[in-house]
């Protein structure tokens, strides 16, 4: 149960509509007692056996309220029978139906309340989720699925909603009624009732045990499903390469595969959770055989009870039976909740590895340096930086280049803050990152990768990320200069053009641009240009080339490039392997070295 304590913590802003679901089923678990109870004056009716009661009882006070209340409806009824038996019978079910009616009005309105409270749980976790998972680090989603985060936020919490919260009614309605109902079952008769009750935690029991193992099948289950959208979410984003490689009867062979095991798992989860049903109705209708014998006894032979008594006796038995069910049922569903449930809360529980102090410095404008000193940094226990040491001066351009896994982008990712170093520090104008908030150290850096990175949505919803409140003016303002004015007019809604899923609807080049008027428009103190223009052909990246000068111009730029045809223009380049520099100057005085640099210049000439 303490999956289901810590997701029900969400209740807490619902506390109005937890009071107003149990006022009901108060009511609701009321009558449904009494209205079998009034059974009892009907059935006397129709079979003649309505005690005669010769005058109108009076109260003597709570220890013979059961008695005045017998004696005055077997009085009214017996009075009524005298006149017209037939008019008897139709108040007695008019009386019935009344209750009934009420019955269903009060369940009515405590499920109407209920539905409040779950929906707005199910709001709140999922709200919490998509925070925690925009909020996690980037190093997170490198070592987890994101086809498992998917299922986390969907499947598991569509599963919490089928389990825990489908079971919010049952655990104030379901045993609010047998209460009742065992109150107006002992007023009859204490020896029958004490039958039933008997029943309950011996049934109770034998569903424990059956259900032990549908946590782990449901654990099973929620993982296999985790990764059979993993399996989607890698085909859908590199569906033109399994294309193009012929790859298509490999992945679906990966996906049924998949969907063969989950196959498995959940024929076994379901078919333990079906026992539920038709074992506590097994376990029920023994129950009442069992009641038939002792109460028939009791009717046939002692005549110590009413055979009409007894049947309505054995109707408050069902109303018993039905709830006791339903609570039976509820203990397999909280077991099989209990994997989804943990798995959500395993993500929400996540510790965030980048955190921020409680009173985090601020730079308004950034007037000095960015330094990196003797900085570590190693992912997966291989180191990718030893003992760095960096300094980038205000203004300047600084290329970084060398072989891929020299370290480039870790520096890229390290001033992002998208990780944490290990030792050293990095920092700017001489304040540590860690000491900076993360809001005022994202305005300070803007970034252009070597994938750009849109969303499906109009093209001027993309460049305002950085700057929601930009006017009209300045997007165009920043297109120009990012050379992506004239092709975003050329759309069939201009600015106001939805541009697909990743901006599928533009060329590469075409998503550079906008990606460069992106940072453009943000206008931040510090760039960083991950090798934006490496994956365009030569006409897009002359286009791009200049849209970057632009941008780079009176701006600290730190960039990650291959070409180096790109950056002979900067004032510092460092060439880097194994995580250390092995030479820095600018282009000119590296190629006057002859060494590292100048050999790899020769080599991309070739």
């Amino acid at each position: 149960m303490t999956y289901f304590q810590k997701i029900f913590r969400y209740a807490g802003p619902f506390k109005l509509y937890i009071g107003l679901n149990i006022f009901f089923n108060i009511f609701y678990a009321l009558f449904s007692a009494i209205s079998f109870v009034a059974m009892i004056p009907m059935l006397n009716v129709l079979f003649g056996q309505t005690p005669e009661v010769e005058k109108q009882p009076v109260y003597h006070g709570i220890s013979s309220l059961k008695s005045y209340v017998i004696d005055s409806m077997n009085y009214s009824v017996s009075l009524a029978v005298e006149q017209d038996p037939l008019q008897a019978l139709i108040l007695s079910i008019g009386l019935i139906l009344i209750l009934f009616f009420l019955k269903n009005l009060f369940n009515y309105l405590a499920l109407f309340f209920i539905t409040f409270l779950r929906n707005g749980i199910l709001r709140d976790l999922r709200n919490d989720i998509f925070k925690k998972i925009i909020e996690l680090p980037v190093a997170f989603y490198s070592e987890k699925k994101k086809g498992d985060t998917i299922a986390r936020i969907t499947a598991d919490v569509l599963e919490i909603q089928h389990s825990f919260l489908s079971i919010l009614e049952v655990l104030i309605r379901e045993p609010l009624t047998i209460v009742f109902t065992l109150i107006m079952m002992f007023s009859i008769n204490t020896n029958l009732s004490l039958f039933v009750l008997l029943f309950i935690p011996f049934s109770g029991l034998i569903i424990s045990r059956i259900g032990k193992s549908l946590k782990q099948n449901s654990d099973k289950v929620q993982k296999e499903q985790g990764n059979f959208l993993s399996i989607v979410e890698e085909t859908l984003g590199g569906l033109p390469i399994v294309k193009a490689f012929f790859a298509e009867e490999r992945f679906y062979k990966k996906f049924s595969t998949s969907t063969q095991r989950f196959f498995r798992f959940n024929n076994s989860l379901i078919n333990r959770q079906n026992l539920a049903s038709p074992m506590s109705e097994f376990l029920g209708i023994g129950v009442i055989g069992g009641l038939l014998w002792y109460g028939g006894k009791m009717v046939l032979i002692d005549q110590t009870l009413l055979g009409t008594t007894f049947l309505s006796f054995m109707l408050l038995a069902y109303n018993i039976l039905t709830p006791a069910k339903a609570i039976s049922k509820a203990t397999y569903t909280i077991k099989k909740g209990d994997a989804a449930a943990e798995r959500v809360l395993e993500l929400l529980e996540t510790e965030n590895r980048i955190k921020e102090t409680s009173t985090p410095q601020q730079i308004e404008t950034f007037s000095e340096r960015i330094n990196f000193e003797k900085v570590h940094f190693s992912y997966d226990n291989t180191p990718l930086l030893q003992d760095f040491n960096l300094s980038v001066k205000k203004g300047e351009m600084v290329a970084l280049v060398g072989e891929s896994g020299s370290g480039k982008t870790t520096l890229a990712n390290l001033i992002n803050r998208f990780y944490d170093v290990d030792k050293g520090e990095v920092s700017i104008d001489g304040i540590n990152l860690k000491s900076l908030s993360k809001e005022n150290l994202r305005q300070l850096v803007g970034i252009v990768t070597q994938e750009a990175i849109l969303f499906n949505d109009t093209v001027a919803s993309n460049l305002c990320l950085g700057k929601p409140d930009a006017t009209e003016e300045e997007m165009i303002q920043a297109a120009k200069i990012a050379n992506a004015h004239d092709f975003i007019k050329a759309l069939p809604k201009g600015y106001q053009t939805n541009i697909g899923d990743r901006g599928g609807k533009l060329s590469g080049g075409q998503k550079q641009r906008l990606s460069i008027a992106r940072a453009i428009l943000k206008n931040p103190a510090i760039l960083v240009l991950d090798e934006a223009t490496s994956a365009l052909d030569s006409a897009s990246e002359k286009l791009v080339q200049e849209a970057l000068e632009k941008l780079m111009r009176d701006r600290t730029s730190l960039i990650i490039a291959h070409r180096l045809s790109t950056i002979q223009k900067a004032d510092k380049i460092i060439l880097m392997d194994k995580g250390q520099i092995i030479e820095q100057g600018n282009h000119k005085s590296l190629m006057e070295q002859d060494g590292a640099y100048k050999a790899l210049v020769n080599l991309q000439r070739l």
